[in-house]
C-alpha cells in the first residue's frame, strides 16, 4: 500500500481494513506473530467479509491491500478460480500444482 494513497473508507469496512492492515503487517514481517495469531486474525478477517460481501466499497480494500486480496481470492476459488491474480502468477501455480499432482500419482 503506497503511503501517499490516500482511500476514504466507509465506517461499516473500517474494521476489516484495519484487521488488514495487521494482516499486511504479518505479511512483510513473517515470523512476528505465532501461528495461532496468525489463524485467529485470518479467522477474524473472514468473518469480517463474510459481512461486507457485496459491499461495492470492498473493492477497493482488495485493489489496495494484496494480503486481504488474496485471502478474498481463496475463498472464492472454487466458483471464480484465481480471478484477482495476475495471470502468469495464476499459470505459474497451476502448473507447480499439476506437477506435484503427478509427482504424487507416479509413486
Amino acid at each position: 500500500m503506497s503511503s501517499d494513497t490516500t482511500i476514504r473508507i466507509p465506517v461499516r469496512l473500517q474494521t476489516l481494513a484495519a484487521t488488514a492492515m495487521l494482516l499486511e503487517k504479518l505479511e512483510r514481517l513473517p515470523r512476528s506473530a505465532s501461528a495461532d495469531q496468525y489463524q485467529q486474525l485470518v479467522a477474524q478477517l473472514h468473518r469480517l467479509l463474510d459481512d461486507a460481501e457485496g459491499d461495492p466499497a470492498l473493492e477497493g480494500l482488495l485493489e489496495r491491500l494484496p494480503a486481504l486480496s488474496e485471502l478474498h481470492e481463496n475463498r472464492h476459488y472454487e466458483q471464480a478460480g484465481l480471478c484477482r491474480s495476475r495471470l502468469e502468477d495464476a499459470i505459474e501455480a497451476e502448473q507447480q500444482a499439476r506437477s506435484l499432482i503427478e509427482r504424487m500419482r507416479a509413486r
